[in-house]
């Protein structure tokens, strides 16, 4: 089952996605404000080439093997939002937002740009990923104690991380 966000109220609507072809467009009438709007199904993912497939131990282009997990409340559904190398901006999904990292929330106690985990190589070569607040309104909290705006703390494997009403886990691929 997938949702999708009416563009107007930015209400939900849940359709089963193995119901439609590749490619298909899809015409919605938000139960909420009667708003109709289409979306267009992704289309199917070409066969790889052979040559193309990454040889082992190289970096895969889909990302760098770890994610945050939102985990689902009254205010959102669960989310899991790869990481990149860099600055990981985070923060509630509003139109025209300036962020790399939206979560889609109606949580007012979650700001536009409220937090920010970067991921670096340390001296090891090994990924590092390091937590501090944005700054926010409301805080940023790490295992339930708050980070004043100059903290930055090293997140490790199922860390857990709270803006707002919201928790966010730190899930490592293949740990």
């Amino acid at each position: 089952m997938k949702k999708v966000r009416c563009p107007k109220c930015n209400s939900y609507t849940v359709f089963d996605e193995t119901r439609y072809q590749p490619g298909q467009r899809l015409v919605f009438v938000c139960s909420q404000c009667n708003k109709q709007f289409a979306i267009k199904m992704p289309p199917a993912p070409s066969p790889m080439k052979e040559e193309t497939l990454p040889q082992e131990g190289s970096p895969r282009e889909e990302g760098i093997g770890a994610s945050i997990i939102v985990v689902e409340n009254a205010f959102h559904y669960r989310q899991e939002i790869p990481l990149e190398m860099g600055d990981n901006v985070f923060g509630r999904y509003v139109y025209g937002t300036n962020i790399n990292k939206p979560i889609e929330t109606v949580d007012p106690s979650v700001d536009t740009r409220h937090c920010i985990i970067r991921v670096q190589k340390g001296k090891d070569d090994r990924l590092q990923f390091i937590l501090r607040d944005a700054p926010s309104g409301t805080g940023t909290f790490y295992m339930n104690e708050i980070l004043r705006n100059q903290d930055r703390i090293r997140l490790q494997d199922g860390s857990v991380i709270t803006i707002g009403a919201t928790t966010l886990i730190l899930k490592l691929q293949g740990e």
